[in-house]
C-alpha cells in the first residue's frame, strides 16, 4: 500500500518541481522551510509524550464507561420520565465519547507508544456500525493520504453527495439536501458502508458482487450492533424493553447527528478546497501540509465541546498530524496558525453555527447544475 508524504521517512522526502496547485492564493514561497516548521512542531509532541497523555486517554474511558453504566441502568427504571431523559442523554453522551475521543484517536495509532494491547489502533473495535477494518482503510489512508482530492478522497461527498463544483452535476443530485439529511440521521450506516463505493455502483464500474466480502463483514458489524441496542438490551428491561428501545434509538440518534455535524464542519464549510489528482501529483511534503490545512476548518469553543468532538473541532491540527493525541491539538493550534498567518497561507476557523450554516448552503447550491 502507499504511503502518504507524512509517513515517510525524512530522509526519503522528495525533492521535486511545483505542482499545479502552486497557482494557488497563499502557496508559501518556499515549502521545504514551511513543511519543516510543521515538522519540527510534531516531533516536539512526540519526544514529550509519557504520563499526562496516558492519564488523559484513560480518564475518558474511565468517564466513557461511567456514562454507558449510568445512563443503561437509568433506562432500566425509564417508567420515570426524568430517568429516562437523564438515561438517553447519558448514553448518548457515552457513544460520543466512545466513537469521537476514543474510537477515532485510537484506531489513528495516537496511543500506540503506550504498548497497551486494548490502545493499539489496528486491533481496536468501537460502538459503530461500521467495522474497524473498514474505517482504518476508508478513513486512515484513503482519506487522510487523498484530502479533498475528488475522485480519490471518498470522504468528499461520501459516494452520496455532491459536496464540491468539481465533482460534475447529474440529475441524482437534485436530492443533494434529502440524502444530506439521511446521512446525518444515519450516520454510523453511511460511513459502515463507505467502503461500498456507490458512486462507481451507480456509474457502472463495479457491480455489488465485486463487494460481497466488504457486504458480508458489514452485516456482520451491523447485526452485532443491532441484537445489542435493538434486543438484548431492552429484553433485559422487562416490561420496560419499549421505553429502553427508545432510549438507545435515541441516543444513536444523538451521536449520528452530532458526529455527522463535527465531521462536515471540519471538511466543507466555505473556505475549505477540493484538489484535482492533477493538481496532487508529485506532492513534497510541504505541499501535502499545504494541502491538508486548505481542506480543513476548525471550530472554536471550549475545553469540554473540544473533547466531545474528539478534538476535531482542531480539523486543521488533525488533518495536519493524525497520528499525535489529539489533546494535545488545542496546545499547537496557535503555533499552527503563527506560521500559517507568517507564510500566507488561509487558516479556517469559527464557530459552529456560522460553519455549518455555511454547510447547509453548499448542500442545497450544489444540488443545482449551474453551481
Amino acid at each position: 500500500m502507499t504511503q502518504s508524504v507524512l509517513e515517510r521517512p525524512q530522509t526519503e522526502q522528495p525533492q521535486l518541481e511545483q505542482p499545479l496547485a502552486g497557482n494557488r492564493p497563499g502557496l508559501p514561497a518556499n515549502l521545504d522551510a514551511f513543511g519543516a516548521e510543521l515538522d519540527a512542531i510534531r516531533q516536539e509532541v512526540l519526544d514529550d509524550l509519557g504520563e499526562r497523555d496516558a492519564e488523559y486517554i484513560h480518564n475518558i474511558i474511565k468517564a466513557q464507561r461511567t456514562l454507558e453504566v449510568g445512563g443503561r441502568a437509568l433506562l432500566f427504571f425509564s417508567i420515570i420520565p426524568p430517568a429516562w431523559l437523564a438515561g438517553t442523554v447519558m448514553l448518548g453522551l457515552s457513544k460520543i465519547l466512545d466513537n469521537m475521543e476514543i474510537g477515532h484517536n485510537v484506531m489513528h495509532g495516537q496511543y500506540d507508544w503506550m504498548g497497551e494491547p486494548a490502545l493499539y489502533g489496528k486491533d481496536f473495535e468501537w460502538d459503530n456500525a461500521c467495522p474497524g477494518d473498514q474505517w482504518r482503510h476508508s478513513h486512515n489512508y484513503m482519506h487522510h493520504t487523498h484530502t479533498n482530492i475528488v475522485g480519490m478522497d471518498r470522504d468528499v461527498g461520501y459516494g452520496i453527495l455532491r459536496m464540491s463544483e468539481k465533482q460534475p452535476w447529474e440529475p441524482y443530485f437534485l436530492g443533494n439536501p434529502l440524502y444530506a439529511f439521511l446521512l446525518m440521521v444515519l450516520f454510523q450506516y453511511g460511513v459502515a458502508v463507505h467502503e461500498l463505493e456507490t458512486e462507481r455502483i451507480r456509474a457502472g464500474e463495479i457491480g455489488f458482487a465485486d463487494k460481497r466480502e466488504m457486504l458480508r463483514e458489514t452485516w456482520q458489524k451491523v447485526r452485532r450492533q443491532t441484537l445489542k441496542d435493538y434486543v438484548a438490551f431492552p429484553l433485559l428491561a422487562g416490561p420496560f424493553a419499549p421505553l429502553v428501545f427508545a432510549g438507545n434509538l435515541s441516543a444513536n440518534l444523538m451521536r449520528n447527528v452530532w458526529s455527522y455535524t463535527i465531521i462536515f464542519c471540519g471538511h466543507f464549510p466555505d473556505g475549505t478546497q477540493e484538489f484535482t489528482v492533477e493538481e496532487t501529483e508529485n506532492e513534497s511534503r510541504g505541499m501535502w501540509y499545504y494541502r491538508q490545512i486548505l481542506g480543513s476548518a476548525n471550530l472554536t469553543g471550549g475545553k469540554w465541546f473540544h473533547i466531545l468532538t474528539g478534538n476535531l473541532s482542531f480539523q486543521v491540527e488533525h488533518h495536519l498530524f493524525p497520528d499525535l493525541p489529539a489533546h494535545r491539538y488545542a496546545e499547537i493550534a496557535p503555533r499552527v496558525r503563527e506560521i500559517c498567518e507568517r507564510y500566507g497561507v488561509p487558516y479556517n476557523t469559527g464557530p459552529l453555527l456560522k460553519q455549518f450554516g455555511s454547510v447547509v448552503r453548499k448542500i442545497w447550491k450544489l444540488a443545482l447544475p449551474w453551481n
